[in-house]
């Protein structure tokens, strides 16, 4: 095992209202709240679920190929340097971007992911 999944992220235009349907579904509360990001905490052992400020998103429409499913995984890790050359072995190409405290990958087929660790 590389890392433990830390975050479901769903690319959405207004992430306060998906995170207020979500809440409700899913009975959790808002743990973290800005502008662009707002994030659902985790019960024990479970992963927290995010939702990002994507800016004219053009929505999924199931199954439709030329509309697909927008949501990324972010994965804790201890460390980052052992973690990225063990996903760049898997297949991953790192992405441009990224933060003091995660960077960002693409797996075999194009999705995006994360690593994040505590800095």
């Amino acid at each position: 095992m590389i890392g433990e999944l830390r975050s479901v992220v769903v690319d959405c235009p207004d992430p306060r209202g998906l995170a207020g349907f979500y809440g409700e579904l899913l009975g959790r509360t808002v743990v973290h709240d800005s502008d662009d990001w707002v994030t659902l905490g985790g019960g024990a052992g479970q992963p927290r679920v995010a939702f990002q400020l994507a800016a004219g998103l053009r929505e999924p429409r199931w199954p439709d190929p030329e509309r697909p499913q927008q949501f990324h995984l972010d994965v804790t890790v201890d460390d980052i340097e052992v973690a990225e050359a063990k996903v760049l072995a898997l297949g991953a190409t790192r992405l441009p971007g990224g933060g003091a405290d995660f960077r960002v990958y693409a797996d075999p087929a194009g999705h995006p992911f994360c690593l994040v660790w505590d800095s």
